[in-house]
Protein backbone atom coordinates (compact mmCIF):
# COMPACT_ATOMS: atom_id res chain seq x y z
CA UNK A 1 0.00 0.00 0.00
CA UNK A 2 1.29 3.43 -0.91
CA UNK A 3 1.27 6.29 1.48
CA UNK A 4 0.94 9.70 -0.05
CA UNK A 5 1.38 13.09 1.53
CA UNK A 6 -2.30 13.36 2.28
CA UNK A 7 -2.31 10.11 4.15
CA UNK A 8 0.63 11.23 6.30
CA UNK A 9 -1.04 14.51 7.35
CA UNK A 10 -4.22 12.66 8.23
CA UNK A 11 -2.38 10.39 10.71
CA UNK A 12 -0.55 13.37 12.42
CA UNK A 13 -3.79 15.26 12.95
CA UNK A 14 -5.22 12.15 14.63
CA UNK A 15 -2.41 11.97 17.19
CA UNK A 16 -2.35 15.70 18.21
CA UNK A 17 -5.68 15.82 20.16
CA UNK A 18 -4.59 12.82 22.21
CA UNK A 19 -1.33 14.54 23.18
CA UNK A 20 -3.08 17.79 24.12
CA UNK A 21 -5.65 15.86 26.13
CA UNK A 22 -2.89 14.13 28.08
CA UNK A 23 -1.26 17.48 28.93
CA UNK A 24 -4.57 18.98 30.01
CA UNK A 25 -5.35 15.97 32.17
CA UNK A 26 -1.88 16.09 33.72
CA UNK A 27 -2.13 19.75 34.69
CA UNK A 28 -5.70 19.37 35.84
CA UNK A 29 -4.72 16.42 37.99
CA UNK A 30 -1.86 18.41 39.50
CA UNK A 31 -4.18 21.31 40.29
CA UNK A 32 -6.74 19.02 41.86
CA UNK A 33 -4.02 17.30 43.90
CA UNK A 34 -2.66 20.66 45.04
CA UNK A 35 -6.11 21.90 46.01
CA UNK A 36 -6.74 18.67 47.90
CA UNK A 37 -3.38 19.06 49.64
CA UNK A 38 -4.12 22.65 50.64
CA UNK A 39 -7.78 22.26 51.54
CA UNK A 40 -8.13 18.72 52.80
CA UNK A 41 -4.74 17.85 54.27
CA UNK A 42 -3.62 21.31 55.45
CA UNK A 43 -6.92 23.15 55.35
CA UNK A 44 -7.16 23.77 59.08
CA UNK A 45 -3.56 24.95 59.27
CA UNK A 46 -3.95 27.35 56.36
CA UNK A 47 -7.21 28.73 57.72
CA UNK A 48 -5.42 29.38 61.04
CA UNK A 49 -2.65 31.21 59.23
CA UNK A 50 -5.18 33.34 57.40
CA UNK A 51 -6.95 34.10 60.65
CA UNK A 52 -3.65 35.17 62.20
CA UNK A 53 -3.43 37.88 59.58
CA UNK A 54 -6.80 39.33 60.55
CA UNK A 55 -7.51 38.01 64.08
CA UNK A 56 -5.45 39.11 67.05
CA UNK A 57 -5.54 37.98 70.67
CA UNK A 58 -5.34 40.81 73.18
CA UNK A 59 -4.07 38.90 76.23
CA UNK A 60 -5.11 39.70 79.79
CA UNK A 61 -2.90 38.42 82.56
CA UNK A 62 -4.49 36.88 85.65
CA UNK A 63 -4.44 38.30 89.16
CA UNK A 64 -2.19 36.20 91.38
CA UNK A 65 -3.78 34.64 94.45
CA UNK A 66 -3.32 36.40 97.77
CA UNK A 67 -1.27 35.13 100.68
CA UNK A 68 -3.13 35.40 103.99
CA UNK A 69 -2.23 34.79 107.61
CA UNK A 70 -4.18 32.27 109.67
CA UNK A 71 -6.84 34.88 110.49
CA UNK A 72 -7.27 35.96 106.87
CA UNK A 73 -5.18 39.13 107.07
CA UNK A 74 -3.39 39.96 103.81
CA UNK A 75 0.35 39.30 103.58
CA UNK A 76 0.70 39.52 99.79
CA UNK A 77 -1.68 40.74 97.08
CA UNK A 78 -1.53 42.43 93.66
CA UNK A 79 -1.58 46.00 92.37
CA UNK A 80 -2.28 47.47 88.95
CA UNK A 81 0.18 49.52 86.94
CA UNK A 82 0.10 51.03 83.43
CA UNK A 83 2.85 50.29 80.93
CA UNK A 84 3.64 51.59 77.43
CA UNK A 85 4.20 49.10 74.58
CA UNK A 86 4.72 49.08 70.83
CA UNK A 87 3.77 46.37 68.37
CA UNK A 88 6.94 45.71 66.30
CA UNK A 89 4.89 44.34 63.38
CA UNK A 90 3.23 47.73 63.01
CA UNK A 91 6.24 49.93 63.74
CA UNK A 92 9.14 49.36 61.37
CA UNK A 93 12.42 51.24 61.13
CA UNK A 94 10.85 53.94 58.94
CA UNK A 95 7.87 54.56 61.24
CA UNK A 96 9.79 54.42 64.51
CA UNK A 97 11.55 57.86 64.58
CA UNK A 98 8.31 59.80 64.18
CA UNK A 99 6.46 57.64 66.72
CA UNK A 100 9.34 57.85 69.17
CA UNK A 101 9.38 61.66 69.06
CA UNK A 102 5.61 61.85 69.51
CA UNK A 103 5.73 59.47 72.49
CA UNK A 104 8.60 61.40 74.05
CA UNK A 105 6.63 64.63 73.79
CA UNK A 106 3.32 63.20 74.96
CA UNK A 107 4.72 61.27 77.94
CA UNK A 108 7.61 63.62 78.81
CA UNK A 109 10.25 60.90 78.57
CA UNK A 110 13.62 60.91 76.84
CA UNK A 111 13.76 59.80 73.21
CA UNK A 112 17.08 58.10 73.89
CA UNK A 113 15.50 56.08 76.69
CA UNK A 114 12.75 54.91 74.33
CA UNK A 115 15.37 53.92 71.75
CA UNK A 116 17.27 51.89 74.31
CA UNK A 117 14.13 50.10 75.53
CA UNK A 118 13.12 49.27 71.96
CA UNK A 119 16.53 47.77 71.20
CA UNK A 120 16.74 45.74 74.40
CA UNK A 121 13.18 44.47 74.04
CA UNK A 122 13.42 43.35 70.41
CA UNK A 123 12.57 39.68 69.97
CA UNK A 124 12.37 37.27 67.05
CA UNK A 125 8.84 36.14 67.96
CA UNK A 126 7.39 39.59 67.37
CA UNK A 127 6.05 40.05 70.89
CA UNK A 128 5.19 43.60 71.80
CA UNK A 129 8.01 45.60 73.32
CA UNK A 130 7.74 47.37 76.66
CA UNK A 131 8.98 50.95 76.46
CA UNK A 132 7.98 52.32 79.87
CA UNK A 133 6.33 50.98 82.99
CA UNK A 134 4.53 52.50 85.93
CA UNK A 135 2.97 55.38 83.98
CA UNK A 136 1.29 58.04 86.07
CA UNK A 137 -2.45 58.75 85.66
CA UNK A 138 -1.53 62.03 83.92
CA UNK A 139 0.67 60.20 81.39
CA UNK A 140 -2.07 57.66 80.68
CA UNK A 141 -4.61 60.44 80.14
CA UNK A 142 -2.33 62.33 77.72
CA UNK A 143 -1.70 59.14 75.77
CA UNK A 144 -5.40 58.37 75.42
CA UNK A 145 -6.12 61.93 74.27
CA UNK A 146 -3.63 61.58 71.40
CA UNK A 147 -3.89 57.84 70.75
CA UNK A 148 -5.18 58.39 67.20
CA UNK A 149 -1.78 59.70 66.13
CA UNK A 150 0.20 57.02 67.96
CA UNK A 151 -0.49 54.00 65.74
CA UNK A 152 1.48 50.96 66.84
CA UNK A 153 1.76 52.12 70.46
CA UNK A 154 -0.54 51.11 73.29
CA UNK A 155 -0.93 51.53 77.03
CA UNK A 156 -1.96 48.39 78.85
CA UNK A 157 -2.59 47.35 82.43
CA UNK A 158 -0.03 45.14 84.16
CA UNK A 159 -0.44 43.35 87.47
CA UNK A 160 2.44 43.41 89.94
CA UNK A 161 2.91 41.62 93.25
CA UNK A 162 2.46 43.77 96.34
CA UNK A 163 3.58 43.09 99.90
CA UNK A 164 1.72 45.56 102.13
CA UNK A 165 3.89 44.90 105.18
CA UNK A 166 7.19 45.37 103.34
CA UNK A 167 9.96 43.27 104.86
CA UNK A 168 7.66 41.26 107.12
CA UNK A 169 8.07 37.49 106.63
CA UNK A 170 10.00 38.13 103.40
CA UNK A 171 11.91 34.83 103.62
CA UNK A 172 8.68 32.89 104.09
CA UNK A 173 6.62 34.67 101.44
CA UNK A 174 9.44 34.96 98.90
CA UNK A 175 9.13 37.15 95.80
CA UNK A 176 8.24 37.01 92.10
CA UNK A 177 10.07 38.21 88.99
CA UNK A 178 9.72 38.01 85.21
CA UNK A 179 10.65 34.84 83.36
CA UNK A 180 13.77 34.82 81.22
CA UNK A 181 13.94 33.89 77.54
CA UNK A 182 15.50 30.54 78.49
CA UNK A 183 12.70 29.82 80.96
CA UNK A 184 10.05 30.84 78.42
CA UNK A 185 10.97 27.93 76.14
CA UNK A 186 10.30 25.54 79.02
CA UNK A 187 7.26 27.27 80.49
CA UNK A 188 5.36 28.14 77.31
CA UNK A 189 3.79 24.65 77.05
CA UNK A 190 2.43 25.16 80.58
CA UNK A 191 0.52 28.27 79.55
CA UNK A 192 3.06 30.94 80.48
CA UNK A 193 3.56 34.01 78.32
CA UNK A 194 6.64 36.11 77.74
CA UNK A 195 5.54 38.79 80.23
CA UNK A 196 4.70 36.34 83.01
CA UNK A 197 6.22 36.43 86.47
CA UNK A 198 6.96 33.39 88.58
CA UNK A 199 7.69 32.78 92.24
CA UNK A 200 11.41 32.74 92.94
CA UNK A 201 11.59 31.73 96.60
CA UNK A 202 9.50 30.93 99.64
CA UNK A 203 5.78 30.24 99.39
CA UNK A 204 5.60 32.18 96.11
CA UNK A 205 7.82 29.55 94.48
CA UNK A 206 6.57 26.39 96.17
CA UNK A 207 2.88 27.16 95.51
CA UNK A 208 3.32 28.74 92.07
CA UNK A 209 0.71 26.49 90.45
CA UNK A 210 -1.86 27.33 93.12
CA UNK A 211 -1.29 31.08 93.01
CA UNK A 212 -0.66 31.97 89.36
CA UNK A 213 -4.09 31.67 87.72
CA UNK A 214 -4.72 31.40 83.99
CA UNK A 215 -4.36 33.93 81.17
CA UNK A 216 -7.42 35.21 79.36
CA UNK A 217 -7.85 37.65 76.51
CA UNK A 218 -10.01 39.34 73.92
CA UNK A 219 -10.07 38.00 70.36
CA UNK A 220 -10.50 40.88 67.91
CA UNK A 221 -10.60 41.24 64.11
CA UNK A 222 -8.29 43.87 62.65
CA UNK A 223 -7.94 45.37 59.19
CA UNK A 224 -4.79 45.77 57.13
CA UNK A 225 -3.87 48.88 59.15
CA UNK A 226 -4.10 46.94 62.39
CA UNK A 227 -7.25 48.75 63.49
CA UNK A 228 -9.82 46.80 65.49
CA UNK A 229 -12.95 46.12 63.45
CA UNK A 230 -14.95 43.98 65.84
CA UNK A 231 -14.67 41.83 68.94
CA UNK A 232 -15.02 38.12 68.16
CA UNK A 233 -15.00 36.77 71.69
CA UNK A 234 -13.51 37.06 75.15
CA UNK A 235 -12.09 34.60 77.62
CA UNK A 236 -11.88 36.06 81.13
CA UNK A 237 -8.58 35.59 82.91
CA UNK A 238 -8.90 33.15 85.80
CA UNK A 239 -7.47 34.56 89.01
CA UNK A 240 -5.11 32.48 91.10
CA UNK A 241 -6.33 30.94 94.32
CA UNK A 242 -5.73 32.56 97.69
CA UNK A 243 -3.52 30.65 100.12
CA UNK A 244 -4.02 30.84 103.87
CA UNK A 245 -0.81 30.31 105.83
CA UNK A 246 -0.34 29.19 109.43
CA UNK A 247 1.54 32.42 110.23
CA UNK A 248 0.07 34.77 112.82
CA UNK A 249 0.54 38.36 111.65
CA UNK A 250 0.76 39.84 115.14
CA UNK A 251 3.31 37.27 116.33
CA UNK A 252 5.28 37.65 113.10
CA UNK A 253 5.44 41.41 113.69
CA UNK A 254 6.71 40.75 117.22
CA UNK A 255 9.41 38.44 115.84
CA UNK A 256 10.54 41.06 113.33
CA UNK A 257 10.77 43.70 116.07
CA UNK A 258 12.66 41.34 118.38
CA UNK A 259 15.29 40.68 115.69
CA UNK A 260 15.88 44.40 115.17
CA UNK A 261 18.29 44.14 118.10
CA UNK A 262 20.71 41.86 116.24
CA UNK A 263 22.39 42.25 112.86
CA UNK A 264 22.04 38.59 111.96
CA UNK A 265 19.79 35.92 113.39
CA UNK A 266 16.51 34.03 113.21
CA UNK A 267 13.34 33.28 115.15
CA UNK A 268 11.03 30.28 114.72
CA UNK A 269 7.73 29.88 116.58
CA UNK A 270 5.47 26.86 116.10
CA UNK A 271 2.62 24.90 117.63
CA UNK A 272 4.29 21.90 119.33
CA UNK A 273 1.22 19.72 118.89
CA UNK A 274 0.77 20.17 115.13
CA UNK A 275 3.97 21.74 113.79
CA UNK A 276 2.10 24.77 112.40
CA UNK A 277 4.53 27.68 112.01
CA UNK A 278 3.24 30.80 113.78
CA UNK A 279 6.22 33.04 113.05
CA UNK A 280 9.45 32.67 111.10
CA UNK A 281 11.83 35.58 110.68
CA UNK A 282 15.44 36.02 109.54
CA UNK A 283 17.93 38.88 109.70
CA UNK A 284 19.15 40.63 107.67
CA UNK A 285 16.08 40.72 105.50
CA UNK A 286 14.79 42.46 102.37
CA UNK A 287 11.69 44.10 100.94
CA UNK A 288 10.16 41.81 98.28
CA UNK A 289 8.44 44.85 96.75
CA UNK A 290 11.75 45.80 95.10
CA UNK A 291 11.25 42.86 92.72
CA UNK A 292 7.95 44.34 91.51
CA UNK A 293 8.76 45.10 88.81
CA UNK A 294 12.57 44.80 89.22
CA UNK A 295 15.27 46.06 91.60
CA UNK A 296 17.42 48.99 90.61
CA UNK A 297 21.19 48.60 90.34
CA UNK A 298 21.70 49.99 93.85
CA UNK A 299 18.93 47.81 95.29
CA UNK A 300 20.40 44.71 93.67
CA UNK A 301 23.81 45.58 95.10
CA UNK A 302 22.30 45.87 98.59
CA UNK A 303 20.87 42.35 98.22
CA UNK A 304 24.25 40.85 97.35
CA UNK A 305 26.38 41.81 100.36
CA UNK A 306 28.43 39.44 102.53
CA UNK A 307 25.58 39.44 105.09
CA UNK A 308 23.36 37.76 102.43
CA UNK A 309 19.94 39.35 103.11
CA UNK A 310 18.23 36.82 100.80
CA UNK A 311 19.47 33.89 102.93
CA UNK A 312 16.92 32.40 105.31
CA UNK A 313 18.94 31.82 108.49
CA UNK A 314 16.14 29.80 110.06
CA UNK A 315 17.14 27.06 107.59
CA UNK A 316 20.94 27.32 107.98
CA UNK A 317 23.11 25.34 110.37
CA UNK A 318 25.01 26.84 113.32
CA UNK A 319 26.79 25.36 116.37
CA UNK A 320 24.01 24.51 118.86
CA UNK A 321 26.18 25.17 121.94
CA UNK A 322 24.62 24.23 125.29
CA UNK A 323 21.17 23.65 123.80
CA UNK A 324 22.70 20.34 122.64
CA UNK A 325 22.87 19.24 126.29
CA UNK A 326 19.26 18.13 125.85
CA UNK A 327 20.55 15.56 123.34
CA UNK A 328 23.36 14.49 125.68
CA UNK A 329 20.79 14.05 128.46
CA UNK A 330 18.69 11.82 126.18
CA UNK A 331 21.77 9.78 125.24
CA UNK A 332 22.70 9.25 128.89
CA UNK A 333 19.23 8.22 130.06
CA UNK A 334 18.02 6.29 127.00
CA UNK A 335 21.27 4.27 126.78
CA UNK A 336 20.61 2.86 130.24
CA UNK A 337 24.06 3.99 131.43
CA UNK A 338 22.48 6.58 133.74
CA UNK A 339 19.43 6.27 135.95
CA UNK A 340 16.89 9.03 136.50
CA UNK A 341 18.40 9.84 139.90
CA UNK A 342 22.08 9.57 138.83
CA UNK A 343 24.44 12.27 140.06
CA UNK A 344 27.77 13.42 138.65
CA UNK A 345 30.44 15.47 140.40
CA UNK A 346 30.94 18.93 138.86
CA UNK A 347 34.00 21.14 139.21
CA UNK A 348 35.61 24.30 137.91
CA UNK A 349 37.49 22.32 135.23
CA UNK A 350 37.63 18.76 133.99
CA UNK A 351 40.98 17.24 133.04
CA UNK A 352 41.37 14.31 130.68
CA UNK A 353 44.50 12.89 129.02
CA UNK A 354 46.60 15.83 130.12
CA UNK A 355 44.15 18.49 128.91
CA UNK A 356 41.76 20.49 131.09
CA UNK A 357 38.36 21.78 130.02
CA UNK A 358 36.84 24.66 131.93
CA UNK A 359 33.44 25.41 133.36
CA UNK A 360 31.76 28.51 134.75
CA UNK A 361 31.34 27.11 138.25
CA UNK A 362 31.35 24.02 140.45
CA UNK A 363 28.08 22.72 141.91
CA UNK A 364 29.18 19.50 143.59
CA UNK A 365 27.39 16.25 142.80
CA UNK A 366 24.21 17.08 140.87
CA UNK A 367 21.62 15.30 138.73
CA UNK A 368 20.40 15.95 135.22
CA UNK A 369 17.69 18.56 135.98
CA UNK A 370 20.06 20.87 137.85
CA UNK A 371 22.83 20.22 135.32
CA UNK A 372 20.50 21.55 132.62
CA UNK A 373 19.45 24.48 134.80
CA UNK A 374 22.98 25.70 135.47
CA UNK A 375 24.31 24.40 132.12
CA UNK A 376 27.23 22.57 133.75
CA UNK A 377 29.93 21.76 131.21
CA UNK A 378 31.91 19.42 133.46
CA UNK A 379 28.74 17.37 134.09
CA UNK A 380 28.20 16.82 130.37
CA UNK A 381 31.87 16.24 129.53
CA UNK A 382 31.69 13.16 131.73
CA UNK A 383 28.30 12.00 130.49
CA UNK A 384 29.50 12.30 126.90
CA UNK A 385 32.64 10.28 127.55
CA UNK A 386 30.69 7.54 129.29
CA UNK A 387 27.98 7.09 126.66
CA UNK A 388 30.41 7.53 123.72
CA UNK A 389 29.88 9.02 120.26
CA UNK A 390 27.62 6.25 118.95
CA UNK A 391 24.92 6.87 121.58
CA UNK A 392 25.42 10.64 121.36
CA UNK A 393 24.80 10.85 117.62
CA UNK A 394 22.08 8.21 117.77
CA UNK A 395 20.16 10.48 120.14
CA UNK A 396 20.77 13.50 117.88
CA UNK A 397 19.36 11.71 114.84
CA UNK A 398 16.43 10.45 116.88
CA UNK A 399 15.53 14.06 117.61
CA UNK A 400 15.63 15.06 113.94
CA UNK A 401 19.12 16.55 113.74
CA UNK A 402 21.17 15.95 110.59
CA UNK A 403 18.08 15.85 108.34
CA UNK A 404 15.68 18.30 106.75
CA UNK A 405 12.43 18.85 108.62
CA UNK A 406 10.03 18.39 105.71
CA UNK A 407 8.68 21.95 105.70
CA UNK A 408 7.10 22.94 102.36
CA UNK A 409 9.97 25.23 101.28
CA UNK A 410 11.86 22.38 99.67
CA UNK A 411 15.40 23.04 98.58
CA UNK A 412 15.82 26.04 100.89
CA UNK A 413 16.70 24.31 104.16
CA UNK A 414 19.97 22.55 104.88
CA UNK A 415 20.23 19.30 106.89
CA UNK A 416 22.80 20.77 109.26
CA UNK A 417 25.82 18.69 110.23
CA UNK A 418 26.45 15.83 112.63
CA UNK A 419 30.21 15.47 112.50
CA UNK A 420 30.52 11.91 113.80
CA UNK A 421 33.31 9.36 113.39
CA UNK A 422 32.45 8.53 109.77
CA UNK A 423 32.25 12.19 108.83
CA UNK A 424 35.62 12.99 110.41
CA UNK A 425 37.28 10.05 108.71
CA UNK A 426 35.87 10.98 105.29
CA UNK A 427 36.08 14.79 105.50
CA UNK A 428 39.35 15.20 107.44
CA UNK A 429 41.05 11.84 107.02
CA UNK A 430 41.41 11.55 110.81
CA UNK A 431 40.20 9.13 113.45
CA UNK A 432 37.83 10.08 116.25
CA UNK A 433 39.30 10.91 119.66
CA UNK A 434 37.85 11.33 123.17
CA UNK A 435 38.46 15.08 122.79
CA UNK A 436 35.90 15.07 119.96
CA UNK A 437 33.38 13.40 122.25
CA UNK A 438 34.01 15.94 125.02
CA UNK A 439 33.43 18.94 122.75
CA UNK A 440 30.43 17.38 121.00
CA UNK A 441 28.72 16.61 124.32
CA UNK A 442 28.33 20.37 125.00
CA UNK A 443 27.32 21.30 121.45
CA UNK A 444 30.67 22.42 120.07
CA UNK A 445 32.90 20.68 117.52
CA UNK A 446 31.63 19.68 114.07
CA UNK A 447 27.95 20.21 114.87
CA UNK A 448 25.52 22.47 113.04
CA UNK A 449 21.83 22.68 113.81
CA UNK A 450 19.23 24.86 112.10
CA UNK A 451 16.77 26.93 114.16
CA UNK A 452 13.84 25.05 112.64
CA UNK A 453 15.42 21.68 113.56
CA UNK A 454 15.82 22.93 117.10
CA UNK A 455 12.16 23.99 117.17
CA UNK A 456 11.25 20.38 116.31
CA UNK A 457 13.35 19.06 119.18
CA UNK A 458 11.74 21.37 121.74
CA UNK A 459 8.31 20.50 120.35
CA UNK A 460 9.04 16.80 120.92
CA UNK A 461 9.86 17.47 124.58
CA UNK A 462 6.81 19.72 124.94
CA UNK A 463 4.27 17.37 123.33
CA UNK A 464 5.37 14.16 125.02
CA UNK A 465 7.68 12.56 122.47
CA UNK A 466 6.31 13.27 118.97
CA UNK A 467 8.58 14.63 116.23
CA UNK A 468 6.25 16.90 114.26
CA UNK A 469 6.71 18.10 110.67
CA UNK A 470 6.73 21.93 110.54
CA UNK A 471 4.35 23.41 107.97
CA UNK A 472 3.25 26.79 106.64
CA UNK A 473 -0.05 25.72 105.06
CA UNK A 474 -2.78 24.02 107.06
CA UNK A 475 -2.80 20.27 106.54
CA UNK A 476 -3.25 17.11 108.61
CA UNK A 477 -0.63 16.82 111.33
CA UNK A 478 2.38 14.70 110.40
CA UNK A 479 4.38 13.37 113.33
CA UNK A 480 6.59 10.46 114.30
CA UNK A 481 6.70 8.79 117.71
CA UNK A 482 10.29 8.78 118.94
CA UNK A 483 9.58 6.61 121.97
CA UNK A 484 11.38 8.41 124.78
CA UNK A 485 10.99 6.82 128.21
CA UNK A 486 8.52 8.63 130.49
CA UNK A 487 11.34 9.12 133.00
CA UNK A 488 13.51 10.77 130.33
CA UNK A 489 10.71 13.18 129.37
CA UNK A 490 10.07 14.06 133.01
CA UNK A 491 13.73 14.85 133.66
CA UNK A 492 13.95 16.98 130.52
CA UNK A 493 10.81 18.92 131.47
CA UNK A 494 11.94 19.39 135.05
CA UNK A 495 15.38 20.55 133.94
CA UNK A 496 14.10 22.97 131.30
CA UNK A 497 11.67 24.45 133.81
CA UNK A 498 14.47 24.93 136.34
CA UNK A 499 16.48 26.81 133.68
CA UNK A 500 13.84 29.54 134.00
CA UNK A 501 13.04 29.33 137.71
CA UNK A 502 16.59 29.24 139.07
CA UNK A 503 19.03 28.79 136.20
CA UNK A 504 20.43 30.72 133.24
CA UNK A 505 17.16 32.25 131.97
CA UNK A 506 15.43 33.73 135.03
CA UNK A 507 14.48 36.71 132.87
CA UNK A 508 11.56 34.57 131.69
CA UNK A 509 10.38 33.79 135.22
CA UNK A 510 7.87 36.59 134.91
CA UNK A 511 4.47 36.59 136.69
CA UNK A 512 2.98 38.24 133.61
CA UNK A 513 3.80 35.14 131.58
CA UNK A 514 2.61 31.54 131.95
CA UNK A 515 5.19 29.06 133.23
CA UNK A 516 8.04 28.95 130.71
CA UNK A 517 10.58 26.14 130.17
CA UNK A 518 13.65 26.30 127.97
CA UNK A 519 17.42 26.24 127.54
CA UNK A 520 20.09 28.81 126.82
CA UNK A 521 23.14 28.34 124.65
CA UNK A 522 26.23 30.41 123.91
CA UNK A 523 28.26 29.14 120.97
CA UNK A 524 31.91 30.02 120.48
CA UNK A 525 32.96 31.14 117.00
CA UNK A 526 36.48 32.58 117.36
CA UNK A 527 37.73 35.07 116.34
CA UNK A 528 34.16 36.36 115.80
CA UNK A 529 31.72 37.12 118.63
CA UNK A 530 29.71 34.29 120.18
CA UNK A 531 26.37 33.01 118.94
CA UNK A 532 23.38 33.29 121.31
CA UNK A 533 20.54 30.75 121.55
CA UNK A 534 17.39 30.29 123.55
CA UNK A 535 14.76 27.65 122.94
CA UNK A 536 11.65 27.41 125.05
CA UNK A 537 7.97 26.58 125.32
CA UNK A 538 4.93 27.62 127.36
CA UNK A 539 2.82 26.98 129.30
CA UNK A 540 5.20 24.44 130.78
CA UNK A 541 2.36 22.14 131.93
CA UNK A 542 0.44 22.13 128.64
CA UNK A 543 2.56 23.79 125.93
CA UNK A 544 0.90 25.61 123.03
CA UNK A 545 3.90 27.49 121.66
CA UNK A 546 7.58 26.71 121.06
CA UNK A 547 9.98 29.57 120.26
CA UNK A 548 13.60 29.41 119.13
CA UNK A 549 15.61 32.64 119.04
CA UNK A 550 19.11 32.85 117.59
CA UNK A 551 21.59 35.70 117.32
CA UNK A 552 24.45 34.98 114.91
CA UNK A 553 27.77 36.40 116.20
CA UNK A 554 25.69 38.72 118.35
CA UNK A 555 28.01 38.52 121.37
CA UNK A 556 26.72 38.08 124.90
CA UNK A 557 24.97 35.02 126.30
CA UNK A 558 21.84 33.16 125.35
CA UNK A 559 20.20 34.38 128.53
CA UNK A 560 20.95 38.04 127.79
CA UNK A 561 20.59 38.20 123.98
CA UNK A 562 18.21 35.44 122.86
CA UNK A 563 15.97 35.00 125.92
CA UNK A 564 14.66 38.60 125.71
CA UNK A 565 13.55 37.92 122.13
CA UNK A 566 11.58 34.90 123.29
CA UNK A 567 10.04 36.91 126.12
CA UNK A 568 8.83 39.56 123.67
CA UNK A 569 7.06 36.95 121.54
CA UNK A 570 5.55 35.15 124.51
CA UNK A 571 4.23 38.43 125.86
CA UNK A 572 2.51 39.06 122.53
CA UNK A 573 1.15 35.53 122.17
CA UNK A 574 -0.18 35.02 125.68
CA UNK A 575 -1.38 38.58 126.31
CA UNK A 576 -5.02 37.83 125.43
CA UNK A 577 -5.11 34.47 127.16
CA UNK A 578 -3.61 35.82 130.37
CA UNK A 579 -6.14 38.61 130.65
CA UNK A 580 -8.87 36.05 131.35
CA UNK A 581 -6.75 33.60 133.35
CA UNK A 582 -6.10 33.56 137.11
CA UNK A 583 -2.70 34.74 138.32
CA UNK A 584 0.04 32.12 138.24
CA UNK A 585 1.51 31.15 141.66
Amino acid sequence: MAFGPGASRHCGIGRQPAWLLAVVLLFSGAMVARLAWLQLVHGAENRARADENRIRLMPRNPIRGRLLDRHGQVLASSRLTYNLYIQPREVGETQWPALRDRLAAVLAVGAGELDAKRRSGANAEGFRIELARGLSPEQVLRFKEQAAGLTGAEVDVDILRSYPHGRLAAHVLGYTSGITEEEYDQLQPKGYRIRDRVGRSGVEKQFEGHLRGEWGGQQVEVNAAGEVQRILGEKPARAGKDLRLTLDLELQQAAERALDGVRKGAIVALDPQTGAIRALASRPTFDPNVFSPAPSTSQWASLNTPDAPLLNRAFQGFPPASTFKIVTTIAGLESGLYAADSKVMTMNSFCYAGLCYGDHGAHGAIGFPLALAVSSNTFYYQVGLKVGPDELFKAARRMGYGQVTGIELKGEETPGLLGDQAWKREALGEEWTPVDTITSAIGQGALQVTPIQMARLYAAVANGGWLVTPHLVERPTERTWIGLKPATLKILRDGLRQVVTNGTATLLNDPNLPAVAGKTGTGEDPPRPDHAWFGGYAPAGKPTLVIIAFGENSGGYGGTVAAPMVKALMTTWFRGALAAAPARP
